[in-house]
């Protein structure tokens, strides 16, 4: 794994706890953690398991022993990096966005696509589709529940940059971050929004704002943010601290979103809702446990919203974990991220999203900004070549966001035929 900060405190969970969890084909090692700063690296590979260390993350792409790399670093890093390991035969798990531009980003797919053909699996770190009501709710949609899509509105709602002082961070800084909250956090909902509905992002309209110039460019970090010296020198802010933006999807449905990082008292308030012939779907992050559904062809008088708790076993991933209502938190959707990824390196399938998937998100990223800059105007995204117009997602065969019968239960023992580092 290369990065051991928030990103790299999750993954490494979910690396040493999937196994125990799910039946899966290989059993994850963790083998060498790669940072730039030795001493804070050391004390980070005794917390999360690695056995060594490195400052060189070229050291794990030449090593024979390690199968799969894990890119938990800033997004200016991740196309050298995942070329590199993806031409040296290494499995691939990168980050979410997939790099800091669209060029990067088709790089990357090219040589993911190269890859494959040689067994050498890749997969974006879109992790919030593992949540078991996002699942669900995929599955919804994909069963015809809200019948034919009218509505899609999605917002990502978060309050640790409110302060005008807090520091200066590499996620404030373009040239490392790519974007701000639209790259930061909106991607998430763009991802989410097209895997649930089956349908790509075909055009946007958007704005994006900067609310605070500068910031200390000292101080204390706490969380994702801190406390600046406000008393010291300051840093400009080059990225944007609110996007919001219309989009039309492939099947013509309208959408609306939202993402920034300055709406006081919302802590982690990712919101999806989709708006159907037949009826609704909402989640909020805020309550992960849970999904409401509204069903329109109630009779009349006994129609209204059913909150779900997505914790029964016939939910995807839950059968899993603990006994009906004993709820998951944030670090699950991770361990089935790395669950599926090594379910599908042991039975030579291919994950999801694949860095096509991600690329597709990084083209609707390019063209918000594009429309921003140019007065809001409308601009195409590029379509991919899975896009199909007007349809509604199928489950595939092996995906996890269908409920299984042979789901693992927590009574269940891994089995454990190889090894993978």
């Amino acid at each position: 794994m290369i990065g051991y900060g928030f990103m790299g405190a999750a993954h490494s969970h979910a690396w040493r706890t999937a196994h125990r969890f799910f039946d899966l084909p290989l059993t994850p090692v963790l083998s060498t953690l790669a940072g730039r700063t030795e001493s804070s690296l050391a004390a980070a590979a005794e917390r999360y398991g690695f056995a060594r260390t490195t400052t060189r993350w070229q050291d794990l792409v030449e090593d024979p022993e390690i199968d799969v790399i894990d890119i938990c670093t800033p997004g200016d890093t991740h196309a050298e990096i995942a070329l590199a390991a993806l031409a040296a035969g290494k499995h691939v798990l990168c980050e979410k966005p997939l790099a800091n531009s669209v060029e990067e980003s088709e790089r990357m797919a090219a040589a993911a696509a190269d890859a494959r053909s040689h067994g050498v699996r890749s997969i974006c770190g879109f992790s919030y589709r593992r949540t078991p009501a996002l699942a669900y709710a995929r599955q919804l949609v994909a069963e015809g529940f809200v019948g034919q899509i009218r509505q899609v509105r999605a917002q990502y709602l978060q309050d640790w940059l409110s302060d005008a002082d807090a520091p200066m961070t590499w996620r404030l800084d373009k040239d490392t971050a790519g974007s701000g909250a639209l790259g930061d956090i909106g991607a998430h909902i763009i991802d989410l929004t097209q895997w649930i509905t089956g349908q790509d992002i075909a055009a946007v309209a958007g704005t994006l704002e900067t609310v605070v110039p500068t910031r200390p460019a000292a101080g204390t970090a706490q969380g994702l943010g801190g406390t600046g010296d406000a008393s010291g020198e300051r840093g400009r802010v080059t990225v944007d601290d609110l996007a919001l933006f219309t989009a039309r999807f492939a099947g013509g449905v309208l959408g609306s979103f939202e993402a920034t990082r300055m709406a006081q008292g919302r802590k982690n308030a990712m919101r999806v809702e989709i708006n159907g012939s037949a009826g609704s779907i909402a989640f909020d992050f805020e309550r992960m446990n849970e999904v409401e559904i509204y069903d329109a062809t109630a009779p009349g008088g006994r129609q209204g919203f059913t909150r779900v708790l997505t914790t029964e076993p016939e939910h995807p991933y839950a059968a899993a974990w603990w006994p009906t209502g004993h709820g998951l938190g944030y670090e699950h959707t991770f361990t089935h991220e790395i669950a599926d990824l090594v379910r599908a390196i042991g039975e030579g399938t291919d994950p999801s999203p694949s860095f096509d998937e991600a690329l597709q998100v990084q083209r609707v990223l390019a063209a918000v900004e594009s429309s921003s800059a140019d007065g809001s105007r409308w601009q195409d995204v590029p379509p991919s070549a899975a896009d199909v117009p007007g349809g509604a997602p199928s489950a595939p065969a092996g995906d996890p966001s269908a409920p299984s019968a042979d789901a693992p239960t927590t009574s269940q023992t891994p089995t454990t035929q190889e090894h993978t580092r």
